[in-house]
């Protein structure tokens, strides 16, 4: 059933729309002209992934994805937050490109590893790297049990050709284990995604936070994407900045989505639903004026303590990596300032910054 976007109840929806215009607006002018805005919107990538994983019902530590991010690790990375570390990574990318790449359909279909194009054919592979079509002479021959390994995935090569998105080979059938399927073969994401973009083009007339509000509840509802259903959040982020309603940085959408009963986000009313999104959009907003604000005080106070030193310190380093990430640990700000973990905990007494694991081992500084 396609999705309906004109049969709206703006009467309902105004003072919603009006709300979330407004403070999306002063977000971003505060953190545009703001001395900490680079690091609110780094530190906004790891909120917003922990935000993303709770609201689908996942639980992330914080400070685990910090220092998975940093490969700090402590303990093996679980599934839950190897997903967390994607949407960081996702929202790192689409801030490098250009305002509305991620909501394209070249965008999208990077995110979703889906090829629309698929030029190379199984059994003409070539091998590809920095020494293709370089001459080889008999003392670079492989010895015997790698010639013949090597030779084994040179047959074998075709089956991974055919398993890509786009082959002319039939793919094998989906594995089934007792009654889960792993994918499901009748989900078309490529229709799917058709049919969301033709919306993304559809409310191009609307104010920009109804339209993200539609964006939103048309990708709940299609569900374009059998396996990465958070990307919608990163989409509906970039075509706010796409709009010009918040280019400084991307919204964190899924914590202002937090604070939003379940209830009203599930709601069988569509209205109920969109001023649920709306609302959340500004309490996103509101979160991020509280934040920033708090970042910027943090970083007058902290360069008031280095003021004085000599033009070698670290501090300046140091500085720059607190207001960057929610929490940091002796080693990651060695490896950043290029000193020792001893060194570094004697720049941390320097700035006296809070404590906030409470632990003898694994301990972490942070704002918060």
């Amino acid at each position: 059933m396609p999705y309906e976007i004109w049969k709206l109840n703006l009467e309902a929806l105004l003072g919603p729309i009006s709300a979330a215009e407004d403070a999306l607006a002063r977000l971003d002018e505060r953190v545009a002209r703001s001395e900490a805005g680079q690091g609110f919107a780094q530190r906004a990538d790891f909120f917003e992934a922990v935000s993303s994983m709770w609201v689908a019902g996942e639980l992330v530590h914080l400070e685990d994805l910090v220092l998975h991010d940093a490969r700090m690790d402590v303990r093996a990375p679980s599934h839950e937050l190897v997903i967390a570390h994607r949407i960081v990574r996702a929202r790192r990318r689409v801030m490098r490109s250009d305002p509305g790449w991620a909501v394209s359909r070249a965008g999208i279909m990077a995110f979703a590893g889906i090829a629309e194009q698929e030029n190379e054919l199984p059994g003409t592979l070539e091998g590809g790297g920095e020494g293709r079509g370089l001459e080889t002479d008999e003392h670079d021959a492989l010895p015997p049990g790698l010639a013949e390994f090597d030779k084994v995935l040179a047959e074998t090569s075709w089956l991974v050709a055919a398993d890509r998105p786009g082959s002319s080979r039939p793919r094998q059938p989906e594995l089934i284990v007792g009654g889960l399927v792993i994918r499901d073969p009748g989900w078309d994401e490529t229709e799917r995604i058709s049919e969301w973009l033709d919306l993304v083009r559809k409310v191009e007339t609307l104010p920009a936070a109804l339209a993200a509000a539609l964006l939103w509840d048309a990708w709940e509802r299609l569900e374009p994407l059998q396996r990465q259903h958070w990307l919608g959040q990163v989409l509906v982020s970039d075509y706010l900045r796409s709009r010009g309603k918040v280019r400084s940085h991307l919204l964190a959408y899924a914590a202002g989505l937090r604070k939003i009963p379940r209830e009203q986000r599930r709601d069988r009313d569509r209205t109920v639903r969109l001023a649920a999104y709306l609302d959340a959009m500004s309490e996103a907003a509101s979160a991020g004026m509280k934040d920033i604000g708090r970042l910027t005080l943090a970083r007058q106070q902290l360069e008031r303590r280095a003021a004085g030193k000599r033009s070698t310190s670290s501090l300046p380093a140091a500085i720059d990596l607190l207001l960057s990430r929610p929490v940091v640990s002796a080693q990651m700000l060695a490896k950043r300032a290029s000193i020792t973990p001893r060194g570094a905990l004697n720049l941390i007494g320097q700035l006296g910054v809070r404590e906030v694991t409470g632990r003898g081992r694994y301990r972490a500084w942070g704002i918060l």
